[in-house]
């Protein structure tokens, strides 16, 4: 019981939205305006419809500031859940996707009462610092052909699609559109340096829009958006079919997890002291995908670029991230008209400002010149963003983190000579060696082959005192070495075992019971594979 209600919303949670509601009210409004064709363009590209990005941003965005964990971030459709739902859309249709949605809401939930969103704590670093460094440039990649004012080229990797866009420009330019994107981005940029408390994106938009309706400038605008809210309904489920669609609605929920955490991790990064608690987050996202289907709207998770507008804008507590949820439906019914004539370019410099400040240089910079490894960690993390996914960047960022990791502690590992005696009536000597460091699998060959040579002595005193880990592999590299040593006639003694680290020795037979756990005043340490006199 504890458990459950620890992920859910608290009364501080809801006492932090009268803060600062002012601001956090024109944060949200900011934020809508920039949400809006985001989550238009993901609906339609998704396969299911504007109208379903809508709805999921709405939906989904208003319970996961109620019950999410981070007080700054923006959830709704996103580019990377689009991708995932496109194949979905393609082989089950609008059911399966909306099913699909609902069962992930249920995954999501099951991950936050089992407190799973704990695990973020272990991603390094530089894996989010190349994560957002990427996010930042796919951002700034999407935005070109709205950038430029030219139609959507085909194709599916951002860059390829940003290379078509820029030679269609060059082939016959058009500057209005150019134009107006780079006069918000730097109206943005230059504004938030001066003044950060007022909201430039919102002016620059606004500017943008009377520019072009006063000049008449050929420009594309957002156009006319769909009606309201649908009613909730269950109707698209089918029981029959639940089965077939588990497995795309665990990668769904995985995704869900791991580009809303990352989003909650960065909103943390861009506003020092911030903290969000992974579990709620988990929690809200839970709830938010499992009500969205209800209304016809797509699965939603943390949205980086609109968290980004939302932290930068100045949020203070959740209740600019509810408001904005708020704003988009009131948007969609009482100010269509206004909005349909919002300039595309417009909202393209908007994200281009975003993309350019999401990114912390000077934490990057220190960070690539802190160790080569986390420089690598940080250029694959970013390139693999742009080049593949978000969750396959993620898994090469951690992978590549953690064989450097290994390698760190293989070479932390030392295996060295501490004593020599002269043994009583024999020429030969006691070598006592110490073992310091993490016995693992990536040092277990180096520490077999060391003690292998030993050579010339009639004992081996072994003291693993200083052992602070122990695999499988470790320990039976360890078992091997002895043995090869009692094989040519050998004594060896192994001193200082931990409990911990004896226990699981004993479990793969490379230490008997004999063995004392540590060496006492005035104890005998026993020899390997007979009892302690």
């Amino acid at each position: 019981m504890n458990r459950v209600l620890s992920v859910l919303p608290s009364a501080a949670d809801l006492r932090s939205m009268t803060r600062d509601p002012r601001r956090d009210l024109l944060c949200g409004l900011t934020v809508a305006v920039v949400a809006l064709p985001l989550a238009l363009g993901f609906g339609v590209s998704s396969g299911l419809g504007a109208a379903a990005g809508l709805t999921g941003a709405v939906v989904a965005g208003a319970l996961a500031a109620l019950c999410g964990g981070s007080a700054r971030q923006i959830s709704g459709p996103t580019g990377a859940m689009t991708v995932v739902l496109v194949p979905i859309a393609h082989h089950y249709g609008t059911d399966g996707v909306l099913t699909v949605g609902l069962l992930a809401g249920v995954l999501l939930l099951g991950l936050a009462f089992a407190r799973a969103g704990s695990v973020m704590a272990y991603v390094p670093a530089p894996v989010i610092a190349g994560f957002t460094l990427g996010i930042a440039g796919v951002i700034a990649l999407q935005q070109l052909p709205n950038a430029l004012g030219v139609p959507l080229p085909p194709g599916e990797r951002v860059a390829l699609i940003a290379v078509r866009a820029a030679g269609e420009f060059g082939s016959l330019p058009r500057w209005p559109a150019p134009l107006l994107a780079a006069g918000c981005a730097a109206l943005m940029l230059a504004g938030a340096r001066r003044r950060p408390a007022v909201p430039f994106s919102l002016v620059a938009v606004a500017a943008a829009t009377l520019v072009a309706e006063v000049l008449r400038l050929p420009v594309a605008r957002l156009g006319a958006l769909p009606g309201p809210l649908p009613a909730p309904s269950l109707a698209f489920l089918d029981v029959a079919h639940l089965p077939s669609l588990l497995a795309p609605a665990a990668a769904v929920a995985v995704l869900a997890a791991l580009e809303s955490l990352l989003s909650a991790s960065i909103a943390d990064g861009m506003r020092p002291g911030a903290r969000h608690d992974p579990s709620k987050e988990l929690f809200g996202q839970g709830v938010a995908n499992l009500a969205a289907p209800l209304f016809g709207g797509l699965p939603a998770t943390g949205a980086i670029a609109r968290t980004a507008v939302n932290v930068r804008t100045g949020a203070v507590s959740r209740l600019a991230a509810l408001a904005q949820a708020v704003l988009l439906a009131g948007i969609a019914t009482a100010a269509a008209p206004l909005v349909a004539r919002v300039p595309l370019a417009a909202l393209a410099g908007v994200l281009l400002a975003t993309a350019v400040r999401m990114v912390d240089s000077e934490a990057v910079r220190a960070m690539a010149r802190a160790t080569r490894g986390d420089a690598l960690v940080l250029v694959l993390t970013a390139a693999a963003t742009l080049a593949l996914d978000l969750v396959r960047a993620v898994l090469i960022g951690l992978g590549v983190s953690v064989l450097l990791a290994l390698r760190a502690a293989v070479r932390g590992t030392r295996f060295t000579p501490a004593a020599s005696d002269e043994l009583p009536g024999a020429g030969c000597a006691t070598v006592t060696y110490r073992f310091d460091g993490p016995l693992l699998f990536a040092a277990a060959h180096r520490f077999r082959e060391g003690l292998a040579r030993v050579d010339g002595v009639a004992a081996v005193d072994l003291r693993l005192s200083g052992l602070t880990a122990v695999d499988a592999t470790g320990a039976l590299a360890l078992r091997d070495a002895v043995g090869e040593l009692r094989e040519r006639g050998i004594e060896v003694r192994v001193t200082d075992v931990a409990p911990g680290h004896r226990r699981a020795l004993e479990s793969l037979g490379v230490l008997p019971a004999a063995v004392a756990p540590t060496r006492e005043r005035g104890a005998v340490p026993s020899a390997l594979g007979a009892p302690a006199p």
